[in-house]
């Protein structure tokens, strides 16, 4: 069946030259985009009493943008002044880059992963003195924690967000080709909003494994895997699978 409507299950793109608008515009599609999950902060007094007093630590380890905004969030909120001397572990360039919005770069401790969590962990291992925080969301993956017991290293984890189910009842009616997927809760979030959803004709796209995992687990179909050798991001699978789709169609 030919692909003609796509809905993305995260907050539109922000910058102008994302692969999303150059695929619409491309393969003659149209893709809304609708957050199925959101982040809601967890209060300065519900991370004290998690027993988290912020003067105990000695590095941060931010694993997220989200994670950056809600660490310096809760420092506000209970008057912490950050000292200079801080250090910075950042799973990601981009998590790394993002600092930059809230400390001046150069004049900071800033170490910085690849990509996986695993590749920060030879950087805290070699500050393994260090007493490390872990602000974090309530839905951890197990690889973060277990990389870190591993280590032997002094950390502790704190929830300072938590990802909540989004509203989304208005879409009741609305039919798309693909659905696409980034996270197990997204697919949490498909069945706590339409405990029915029955896929049809609906293709579904999932990219990580513990994704599509969870797609297969609520018995749905995946028609779009990602990432694989031949498509590493998720729009160029959505690319590759429209022009099949899409050839010879009307």
């Amino acid at each position: 069946m030919k692909v003609k409507t796509i809905l993305v299950s995260q907050p539109e793109p922000k910058i102008e030259n994302s692969p999303y608008f150059d695929l619409q515009e491309k393969q003659k599609v149209k893709i809304d985009f609708r957050p199925f999950i959101h982040v809601e902060g967890v209060s300065a007094k519900d991370v004290r009493q998690q027993k988290v007093d912020l003067n105990n630590y000695t590095a941060i380890i931010l694993t997220s943008r989200n994670a950056v905004d809600h660490f310096f969030r809760v420092a506000e909120e209970m008057r912490f002044k950050i000292p200079d001397t801080l250090k910075y572990f950042c799973q990601s360039e981009a998590v790394a880059f993002y600092l930059q919005k809230y400390v001046v770069y150069r004049k900071r401790k800033i170490y910085v992963g690849k990509s996986s969590f695993s590749e920060l962990s030879p950087l805290i291992k070699k500050y393994k003195d260090e007493k490390f925080l872990l602000p974090n969301t309530d839905k951890v993956k197990p690889e973060v924690p277990d990389t870190l017991n591993a280590l032997g290293v002094n950390w502790k984890q704190a929830i300072f967000y938590k990802t909540v189910i989004s509203d989304l009842s208005d879409l009741a009616d609305v039919y798309y080709d693909i659905l696409v997927f980034f996270s197990p809760s997204g697919i949490d979030s498909l069945f706590h909003n339409f405990p029915d959803f029955k896929q049809n004709e609906t293709r579904i796209a999932a990219f990580g494994s513990t994704t599509i995992k969870a797609v297969q687990d609520k018995g749905l179909r995946i028609d779009i895997p990602a990432p694989t050798p031949d498509t590493p991001s998720m729009t160029m699978a959505l690319e590759k699978y429209i022009e099949k789709a899409n050839k010879g169609s009307k």
